[in-house]
This record gives C-alpha cells, structure tokens and sequence, in this order.
C-alpha cells in the first residue's frame, strides 16, 4: 500500500550478481531490464506529438507556432474585455500604446514657415525633377533598366541658404521629410547611424505608401559628418555610412535593418536629399553620378534681389534698394543680409534693459542686473517689440558694421600664434580649403 495522494512507481526488475555472473559465463549478455531509460534530457529535445509539421520539430518550437491565436491589439483591451478602472473617461476605450495611436513619426509638414517666400525657379525644378523621377520610376512610369540617381546632392558656399529654400520646395510640393543631420552620423557604438538610416529610410517609405504622401529622406550638413579632412580621424561609422548609402542607392527598395531576409520585404523607392558645402571631401563612389545626382547652388543677382526683395518688402524697401545693398557689399552671403534686420532690434532692447529693467546703464557696478535674469527665466513683465521702420540708410549702417567684425576676425589671425600652420587640403570643388 502507498500513501494517499502519491503514486505508486512500477517495481524495477532485479538481478542478483550470481545470475549476471552466470550469463556472462555461458557468453551471453544480461537481461535487459523491464524499464526504458528516458530518450529526452529536456524539453528542447522532446518532439511533438504526432510529429508536428516536420519530423525533426521539437517541442518548444511547434508550441509557439501553433498557437496562432487573435493577435488583434485591441483583443483584451476594449471596454467589454477589462475593467472599467482601466478605460472609461481617464485613459480611453484603448489605452494600449499597441493600438499605434501613441505612435509618432519624424516627419517635417513646414507648418511653422508661413509668409510669402521667394524659391529660386531654378532650386524648384531641380527638386521636383529629382522626386518625381524617382517616383515614376517606383511606379513603373519609366523603362526599369533606366539609371535614375537616389541621391540629389545640393552642395555651394556657406550662408547661402539651401536647407531653406529646401524646405520651401518641400512645403510647395506637399512633401513631408524625415530630416537628419551631420551630427547623427556619429556614435560612441559602431553601427548605429548606419542602422538609423535605414530605419528613417524605411520608415519614410512605409509611411508614403500607407499614408500616401510624398516623403523623402533628407540629410544636412553630409560633408561635416563624413567628409574626409586632413587632420580627421576616419572612425568605423563614418565606414559604415557611407557603405549604407551606397547599398541602399544599389538596392533602394531592399533595406535591412537587421531582420531575416524575406521575399515579400520590399520597400517602396523614396529619394534622398542631402546637402553640404564641399562633397570633394566625401568618399568618391558615393558621389559618382549613378548614385548621386549633383546641383551646385550659388544664387544669381536676380535670386538674391528676388529673396532680399521679399524679406524687406513689407518694410517699404523696393526692389531697386535690395540692388543698391548688394552692390555696397558684394561678397556677401544671405546669412549677412538676414543677419541685419535681427540686429536692427538690439536699440530696443537696449533701451528696455536700461529704462525698465536695471534702471540705469549696463554696467558692473549695477546692482539690478541680476532683475534681468530673473525677468528673462519667469517671463514677467517682458514686453513685445514692435518692427523696427527700417530704411536702407539704416541696413548699411548695420552692414558696415558686421563687415567691420568679420574683417577683424580675418585679420586678427590669432590661430596663427596657438595653432600649428595648417596645409592646403587640396583642390576643392569650390575652391575652398578644409
């Protein structure tokens, strides 16, 4: 008898060592015992019953591949299936971040540029040319065996203004943009802007063809993240960017980001835009013309008396005074112009610092400049400025003067007594060194 609730375990056969012995003389072997040794260590070595769909299926494996049930996220998540605790008025009928209305995207809609903005019509065609023949060609519109570049690489001087009429394209043409900058291509970990880039690129173009918007993958600033200067270090990421752009302008509509390879992943070709200063400086098969298509910006007169115009116009300023001000510093980028009119506001500030703030000058042995501070950090009593009437007289005064510290950074040359003597990198696609 066994005690209750245990079960009680089949008797082993046994053999006594005279019989063992007594088999092994007459030559034979001895008797096999009535039990079977266990033919699995655990589960992982266990089979399915009935074989499963293959017959060298194990256990664990065929559990989690048969059951296949509801992976509906709003299965067990609804107002009839939980608690009312958990939905009603507080956090909604779902409130689960799986139902993909908490998701968010890196998209740019340029809802914030409002006002009337002059787009060079050449800047405007070169980048609806450049996604529209991508596009069309997505959508079998042109001959596949056509080479239509992926990239579309916007590149001239400094300060003149191409990520923004970039942006005013985009907003012209309903584009919405994944924007990346030179500093995301850099990481402490190997591999990481690497994978960012596809991921943004991949996103870009799930989210076109389920929303169904013309997106783009854009990149400021590529030459400072990647490019290839004398006295910079050449790290494995700046490597393994540059390999992913030119894997995804060879293969644009099969991008990994570390997944298995399937037959059916196959993304949709969304154009990529980058923009920089000197593309001499980055690795040169990625700029050959199968992969990147060039546009060198530098703004004609009539482009920047076009922009000039209408950043002054509602000041009174015609056109003929925009011409006037270029002629008085020729040389100069659009960042110096627009630079103007945020200095013309320092008088009032000025004024209001001394009249409201500190109650007298700016000065050290002031003991209100602290009030300042603590004014700016609790927004109290801050007033609104209103704009400045300028007049052309007052732009070249202010021009004068911003000239006056650029040539004295320029002639200062302090970098010459703390730094060693830097050599030419070389020849430059704008003439530019470094």
């Amino acid at each position: 008898m066994t005690a209750t609730g245990t079960e009680q375990q089949p008797p082993r056969a046994q053999h006594s060592d005279s019989q063992q012995q007594a088999a092994a003389a007459a030559g034979g072997r001895p008797p096999r015992p009535s039990f079977s040794p266990r033919r699995f260590q655990s589960s992982w070595d266990a089979k399915e019953a009935g074989g499963g769909r293959s017959a060298d299926s194990d256990y664990l494996s065929e559990l989690g591949a048969a059951q296949q049930y509801n992976i509906n996220v709003d299965h067990g998540q609804t107002a009839g299936m939980i608690d009312s605790i958990f939905t009603g008025n507080v956090l909604g009928h779902k409130s689960d971040i799986a139902d993909g209305s908490l998701r968010t995207y890196e998209f740019r809609t340029y809802n914030n540029i409002v006002g009337d903005y002059y787009i060079a019509p050449r800047f405007l065609e070169k980048i609806a040319l450049h996604i529209a023949k991508n596009f069309l060609l997505e959508f079998g519109a042109l001959d596949s065996a056509t080479r239509v570049p992926l990239i579309l690489g916007i590149w001239g001087g400094k300060g003149q203004g191409k990520t923004f009429q970039t942006e005013l394209c985009f907003k012209k043409l309903g584009v919405e943009p994944i924007i990346m900058s030179a500093g995301e291509l850099e990481n402490e970990w190997a591999g990481v802007p690497g994978k960012l880039i596809r991921e943004r690129y991949r996103r870009a173009a799930e989210v076109s063809k389920v929303h169904g918007k013309l997106s783009c993958l854009m990149i400021n600033d590529l030459d400072a993240g990647i490019g290839h200067f004398e006295n910079t270090q050449i790290t494995v990421n700046n490597q393994m960017v540059v390999g992913t752009l030119m894997n995804i302008c060879d293969n644009p509509t099969r991008i990994s980001i570390g997944q298995g390879w399937m037959e059916n992943d196959v993304t949709r070709r969304i154009p990529i835009i980058v923009t920089g200063n000197d593309f001499s400086t980055i690795f040169a098969p990625l700029v050959r013309d199968g992969r990147m298509d060039k546009f060198y910006w530098q703004p004609t007169e009539e482009d920047l008396v076009g922009i000039l115009h209408q950043m002054y116009k509602d000041d009174g300023l015609s056109e003929s005074d925009m011409a006037a001000l270029l002629r008085a510093f020729p040389g100069q980028t659009l960042d110096f112009f627009g630079a103007l009119r945020s200095s013309t506001y320092d008088g009032q500030i000025r004024q209001w610092i001394k009249q409201d703030v500190i109650h007298g000058e700016i000065a050290e042995d002031n003991q209100n400049m602290r009030e300042l501070g603590r004014r700016l950090l609790r927004q109290e009593d801050l007033p609104q400025f209103e704009p400045v009437d300028l007049t052309l007289l007052m732009l070249m005064e202010e021009g004068r003067r911003l000239q006056a510290e650029q040539d004295m950074v320029n002639s200062m040359r302090l970098s010459d007594e703390y730094l060693k003597k830097q050599r030419k990198v070389g020849r430059s696609m704008i003439g530019l060194s470094g």
